[in-house]
């Protein structure tokens, strides 16, 4: 357990020190040594969030902000671990100083959820009880039990008020829960590429998606070593979900009906032959060498769980004890969680007397829209965390 509450400080060495990037950076872990107990009445004897900070609290202690990530995220949303990564953070172009979440203001938290698989514990993480990894012994867990486990560790490193919660899909799930749940401790949600609850469609592919992994006979109910598990499975899966994370305008866009200089002429082969298989087959073999398996299974679970409206009897009830302001952002064509979904959060915001504003942007990038570089995305981003509280920040429903 680490009480760091700032960003290791970048060397004259590190990579990428333009102006704007954060530079190198490392994670800590939150060692919370008490029981935990699941919404399912299940319980741990305790669990480690790994996280990354950027940027300074200040001595209010009221310049937080808190990153969520979807899925197949995890902490590391900007800077770079070590010089020689090709890549940085997943939302790398969102943070740093002068960028639209600026570290030189604010103080940003991101935690790898409770559940998942990236230094947090989850059905990977060793039993104590056991000494063997818990597997599908881990206790369902739901938005609300990652949300919790994360205010635990703001808890420990001093925060007395988040100045904001920003996420998109999954992540933006938890900033709402995070204002409904902690309403005088959230001054601001920005939820993107959200939705109350998923469609029967979405749930589908989440299902097809697990069912690809325990039909693997690799996954053996669960109990499989660390290094080996059901790739086949876990890939075919993430082969599928990223299907829904882009569009058909960009996938046509980006790869049409090339084929690869490989193939062989219009040879009726299965092997891969256009290019658009080859990606996803790359995206598939990627994803296995970063993600367990059974955390691929109770995420999505935890997503299809997920209903605010169920929860608290209508979406109305459920955003009463809100008192944070909040920026919902719903993309074009998105159709994972469409516009309307977006755009239903914010109306039931405002039917509960709420300030709650909504901005549509128009992409042609998919559900994933809130990941890539856009500056009207940042400009949106930027406008809402630095205004005067006073001044209304508006946008048409």
């Amino acid at each position: 357990m680490t009480d760091d509450v700032a960003t290791t400080p970048a060397t004259d060495s590190a990579p990428h020190l333009a102006p704007g990037e954060v530079g190198l950076v490392s994670p800590h872990d939150f060692v919370h040594p008490s029981p935990f107990t699941f919404k399912s009445g299940q319980t741990i004897p305790g669990f480690t969030l790994r996280y990354e900070t950027y940027g300074q609290l200040n001595a209010t202690r009221d310049n937080a902000i808190v990153i969520c990530h979807a899925l197949s995220g995890d902490h590391h949303c900007a800077g770079w671990h070590s010089p020689t990564d090709k890549k940085p953070g997943w939302w790398n172009n969102l943070i740093g100083p002068g960028k639209a979440v600026d570290t030189r203001r604010f103080f940003v938290v991101s935690a790898n959820v409770l559940g998942g698989c990236q230094g947090s514990t989850g059905p990977s993480a060793l039993n104590p009880e056991t000494g063997r990894p818990y597997g599908t012994l881990f206790p369902f867990v739901t938005i609300r039990d990652m949300v919790r486990a994360q205010k635990l560790l703001l808890d420990h490193l001093g925060v007395a008020e988040l100045h904001g919660v920003i996420g998109g899909s999954m992540g933006g799930m938890q900033a709402l829960l995070f204002a409904i749940e902690y309403p005088r401790f959230t001054r601001r949600v920005l939820a993107m590429a959200t939705t109350a609850r998923e469609s029967a469609q979405a749930i589908a592919f989440n299902e097809v998606g697990r069912q690809a992994i325990m039909q693997d006979p690799a996954w053996n109910r669960g109990d499989y070593p660390r290094e080996s598990g059901p790739r086949v499975g876990l890939a075919i899966a993430r082969m599928m979900a990223h299907i829904t994370y882009v569009s058909d305008a960009s996938m046509d866009r980006k790869f049409g009906r090339k084929k690869k200089e490989t193939a062989a002429g219009d040879a009726y082969t299965f092997d891969s032959q256009f290019e658009v298989e080859s990606y996803l087959r790359h995206q598939g073999q990627s994803f296995i060498n970063r993600f367990d398996a059974n955390s691929y299974l109770y995420i999505t679970r935890a997503l299809d769980q997920f209903d605010l409206a169920h929860a608290y009897g209508s979406l109305e009830s459920a955003f009463a004890p809100v008192e944070a302001e909040t920026l919902i952002v719903g993309f074009t064509s998105d159709w994972l969680f469409p516009p309307e979904q977006n755009r239903a959060l914010a109306l039931a915001l405002l039917r509960a007397g709420k300030r709650a504003s909504y901005a549509e942007l128009s992409t042609d990038l998919g559900h994933d829209s809130f990941l890539l570089e856009s500056e009207e995305l940042y400009t949106l981003v930027r406008g809402f965390l630095e205004r005067d509280e006073l001044y209304t920040f508006d946008y048409a429903i």
